[in-house]
């Protein structure tokens, strides 16, 4: 009597993190896990790891399009990065990073690009830089049924006004003036802030002041949550590595190993190998033989 076939079910699926979640997160102290990814792949990786939140970064314009900093990354390209992401996480949170001049210029204009980040790309957030001065545009993309992460400290799209890639409220004029700004994009309607190189210290106390929940990325262990950089995390991005960064691989160093083996494989033809070769039935090269 022959065994019956095993029945294959599909693995479970998490339930849909949502802004209520991360709210909910803070409200516990459950510390939100939140990564970058550019790439279907990478995004099915991360979210079957269980992920709260992928967060396709103006980060983009360095480790994956190589530019020298995130200005020249478009709309089009984030749109494009964001659709292929959304493929891949189906779990997560996702937040589209709005980028340079993308929000500066108007109000409408905000609002117009923030909604193509959930109409075109299948975001569920968008994140914008700025404090005070970003308010009306964040009331405005809130006021339109979109959810916005706020982003304070080192701001990598002013990087020229901030005078390069520096940390930022490490005296007590400017830490006061982070709090106001962190506290008045609460009001203005942001479910989560992102702090981005600033003192633990100060980081902790923001936290701890605002209602919504903080992320950080080398803001230190007080936030409620922490962000880094694929590329960062997996060493797959070798320009330079931020201060803050714990690298758990060094794929980067995989790749050029592997790619060396392949190029020495091709040159002494060890590859390919007859199990890498199709092969035709022998009476059909046999007949073909006879034909030439």
């Amino acid at each position: 009597m022959s065994t019956p076939a095993p029945v294959l079910t599909a693995a479970p699926t998490r339930k849909k993190v949502t802004t209520l979640t991360f709210r909910q997160k803070k409200e516990r102290g459950e510390p939100i896990s939140m990564l970058t990814a550019y790439d279907y792949p990478t995004a099915l990786a991360m979210d079957q790891a269980g992920v709260d939140s992928i967060l396709v970064g103006d980060s983009l314009a360095m480790v994956v399009l190589g530019y020298e900093n995130t200005l020249p990354v478009t709309m089009d390209e984030m749109l494009h990065h964001a659709r292929a992401v959304a493929r891949g996480a189906k779990s997560a949170l996702l937040v589209g990073d709005m980028p340079f001049m993308s929000y500066q210029v108007s109000v409408e204009d905000a609002v117009r690009n923030a909604g193509r980040f959930l109409k075109e790309a299948g975001m569920d957030a968008v994140k914008l830089e700025g404090g005070h001065e970003r308010a009306d545009a964040v009331r405005a993309i809130t006021s339109a049924g979109i959810p916005v992460m706020g982003h304070i400290g080192l701001t990598p799209q002013s990087i020229h006004q901030l005078g390069g890639f520096r940390a930022q409220g490490k005296t007590a004029r400017a830490a006061k003036r982070l709090l106001e700004d962190a506290l008045i994009l609460e009001e203005a309607g942001c479910f989560s802030l992102v702090l981005e190189s600033v003192p633990a210290r100060l980081a902790r106390l923001i936290s701890e002041r605002l209602s919504i929940p903080t992320i950080g990325i080398g803001a230190g262990a007080g936030c409620d949550g922490q962000v880094l950089v694929a590329h960062d995390l997996l060493g797959l991005f070798d320009r330079f590595t931020p201060k803050f960064v714990k690298q758990y691989a060094n794929l980067n160093g995989e790749m050029t190993r592997a790619f060396n083996e392949y190029i020495a494989d091709v040159q002494s033809r060890a590859f390919p190998a007859a199990e890498h070769t199709v092969e035709m039935v022998d009476e059909e090269w046999d007949s073909l033989l006879k034909e030439l």
